[in-house]
């Protein structure tokens, strides 16, 4: 029988109309941060946004994720490719980890290729404290490419 990982996905709130079809296309693909999961099956248990700056959702949200099984809550990669990133990221991981008994990943689909070579213009990535942030969504190019 294969393993199964219940997760909720947390969004920027400046794309609170988005579908989820890039994080559910990765999701299903086992693409960009949802690499970690191999064979084991995901279920998604919740999706929604922070709630906008500085995040007036996230107690909510993690607290209902957990209740619904979320073993894992993914932050969007939405909120590292928005201009500007979210300055709340870590403030987020780091309450949702200590707060629930909870998993935090950074992203959720690969990187567009758009999105990195204009935040490589723009230098947004270059402090080392981004680089964590950003691995487990970096994909190869023709990956990246498919999700612009």
């Amino acid at each position: 029988m294969k393993s199964r990982k219940k997760i909720g996905i947390i969004i920027c709130d400046r794309y609170r109309r988005c579908a989820g079809g890039k994080c559910l296309r990765a999701m299903r693909e086992k693409e960009g941060a949802f690499s970690i999961y191999g064979d084991t099956e995901v279920e998604l248990v919740g999706y929604t946004s922070c709630d906008g700056c500085p995040g007036g959702n996230i107690e909510y949200a993690g607290e209902e994720m957990v209740k619904n099984g979320a073993e894992v809550i993914h932050l969007a990669t939405g909120l590292v490719v928005g201009y500007p990133p979210c300055p709340y990221i870590d403030t987020f991981r780091n309450f949702l980890e200590k707060r629930y008994p909870v998993k935090v990943v950074i992203g959720t689909h690969p990187i567009p290729q758009k999105y990195l070579e204009m935040h490589t213009r723009l230098g947004t990535w270059k402090n080392t404290s981004w680089k964590p942030l950003i691995a487990p969504t970096l994909s190869d190019e023709d990956t990246r490419v498919s999700y612009d």
